[in-house]
């Protein structure tokens, strides 16, 4: 069955046999994310419902509290494709503006959960709040559930074997961005049960890569995204099409250029690629960290330390 992805505005034709939901921001869908949602499409099996998520069309933070909002592991577009192959049968986008985050827990349950969906199972982890202030959680939704007739199970948060841990080794979305703070990709990847990936679009540069000899795609990504911290990284450049190439991926300022006040550059070094990346949209993803920026003695050292770079990437690649 093909996933119903409803967004604001579509017919939405209610499952008559009612649905086993979850609810959340969703952003990375992650090792427990897709825990919760593996957990609803067996109860709704079981049961004789269909499964549904639903989610926001922004991190409610940036709305709440625009000037602490989280970066995001996944825009809208990656988070609906990863939603969509968890299998689950609908996932329901709902506008996060002004008017929904002032709107009280009580009413989102009507509207959304019971008008929309017809919950008969809501599934969320212990830690879940929602409505205005986040006055909402797993006991207000029992309390609601016993009046308008569906079940609550709070799931505790899990560890990178899929069972509940302890807090210092839960699987969160808070846990990813700490640890690409630092670079540790191999966390971050586990947690993701796949490799972390950001999308944005070839801009034209300073070509400084290519009067080195080892020109770079440089990418713009939406300032909400959240990157690794600065570093040279092995990783993959994925084109429009599906192919994917090796890369030696380059974040940061280029302390060997400038001092001070450089912009936040993202560029990859496509191994044993030559061709016109222009305009095309690109999606990079992070597989090591293969070193931190420096900057060096002279043009020289920087070329001989790339050399290096790119003889580390391929054997962090396995090529």
């Amino acid at each position: 069955m093909r996933v119903q992805v409803i967004r604001a505005g579509d017919s939405f034709e209610r499952p008559a046999t009612g649905t086993a939901v979850t609810i959340g921001a969703y952003d990375g869908v992650h090792r427990g994310h897709q825990a919760v949602i593996a957990s609803i499409r067996t109860a709704a099996a079981d049961r004789g419902l269909e499964s549904a998520v639903v989610t926001f069309d922004r991190h409610p933070a940036s709305v709440v509290r625009p000037d602490s909002a989280p970066l995001v592991l996944t825009d809208l577009e990656q988070k609906l494709e990863l939603l969509e192959a968890t299998g689950v049968d609908h996932v329901v986008v709902v506008t996060f503006d002004e008017e929904r985050a002032a709107e009280s827990a009580e009413d989102f349950v009507a509207t959304v959960l019971v008008e929309q969906v017809q919950a008969r199972l809501v599934v969320v982890g212990e830690d879940f709040h929602f409505g205005h202030q986040r006055r909402g959680n797993v006991a207000l939704l029992r309390e609601l559930g016993a009046l308008h007739g569906f079940e609550v199970q709070g799931l505790s948060l899990v560890g990178l074997d899929g069972r509940p841990a302890r807090d210092h080794a839960q699987v969160s979305s808070s846990a990813i961005r700490r640890a690409l703070a630092v670079g540790d990709l191999a966390t971050a990847n586990a947690m993701l049960t796949r490799v972390y990936e950001v999308r944005g679009v070839v801009e034209s540069g300073d070509k400084r890569g290519r009067e080195l000899g080892f020109p770079t795609a440089n990418i713009t990504v939406a300032p909400d995204r959240l990157l690794p911290t600065d570093g040279v990284y092995s990783g993959w450049y994925v084109r429009p099409d599906g192919t994917r190439h090796a890369a030696a991926i380059s974040l940061g300022t280029r302390p060997h250029f400038y001092e001070q006040h450089g912009a936040l550059l993202l560029e990859a070094h496509l191994l044993d690629f030559a061709g016109d990346l222009y305009g095309e949209k690109a999606r990079v993803q992070f597989v090591a960290m293969v070193r931190e920026q420096q900057a060096f003695a002279s043009h020289d050292a920087l070329i001989e330390q790339l050399k290096v770079d790119i003889a580390t990437t391929r054997e962090l690649l396995g090529l």
